[in-house]
């Protein structure tokens, strides 16, 4: 199934992929525990100031997931349990199951985000969105790659700017939207190129000639299908037909 956006269909995300874009797509790997998760000297003194283990381990489960997957929870507590179990060794939590009291207060992971991105340098994504979207612009319309790769590149640009992601929707869409307008340029600017003459003799190739099946553009673009001499053969003489039509002729 399709990720539906608004009334714009993203037809290039599954549901699982979109269901991974900002979140934990399982357990992390000891590897990234040790990367992303490790708390250094500057880390512990910033997660000190909070009273409470359930307010130093809630912090420290927010940084540390903003690093790992590039945004701040809805849910901060909606993490794998390796993760807070690494955590609260490292704050020598004994009960890591304290943290549980962490959002009975709303207002404190809000402030803590808040905190946590200025000493993080992360900016939002709205101060991004500009420049993003010339970036994407300017991929579309060089390249031609599909929504996929650059809803993909785009991701792995925000993240090497310190922007924090925004939903998968609000990215979709933007892609959706900026490499449709990016497309269309592309059709615009190929359609002022051939000559009044030129778009007439395409008009033709259009049409279906009398007693054939196809027309004369669709009998072109079916290339032989069996590695032959002969198909070679045939393959030439339309090459040579396309070449020597007065289509190209000014």
């Amino acid at each position: 199934m399709a990720l539906q956006c608004g009334a714009v269909p993203v037809e290039f995300l599954s549901d699982e992929e979109a269901a991974r874009h900002g979140r934990y797509s399982g357990p992390p790997s000891r590897a990234e525990l040790e990367r992303f998760f490790f708390l250094d000297d500057a880390d512990k003194a910033l997660i000190a100031k909070r009273r409470g283990d359930h307010n130093r381990l809630g912090f420290s489960l927010i940084l540390t997931t903003a690093r790992y997957v590039g945004a701040f929870l809805a849910d901060p507590l909606d993490v794998p349990n390796v993760v807070v179990e690494y955590l609260a060794e490292q704050l020598q939590i004994t009960d890591p199951s304290c943290v549980k009291r962490y959002t009975e207060r709303a207002k404190t992971r809000f402030e803590h985000q808040w905190e946590i991105q200025r000493a993080e340098g992360l900016n939002d994504f709205a101060e991004a969105e500009p420049e993003l979207v010339a970036w994407m612009d300017a991929r579309a319309w060089m390249t031609g790659d599909g929504p996929k790769a650059i809803f993909t590149d785009a991701v792995a640009w925000l993240r090497e700017r310190g922007v924090l992601l925004p939903g998968v929707t609000t990215l979709a869409r933007l892609v959706a939207r900026v490499r449709d307008a990016a497309t269309q340029r592309v059709w615009d600017t190929l359609c002022e190129l051939p000559t009044p003459r030129q778009r007439q003799a395409l008009g033709l190739l259009l049409e279906v000639p009398e007693g054939a099946r196809v027309s004369e553009l669709e009998r072109w673009r079916k290339g032989p299908t069996k590695p032959s001499g002969r198909s070679l053969e045939k393959a030439l003489d339309r090459a040579a037909e396309i070449s020597g039509g007065r289509v190209w002729d000014p």
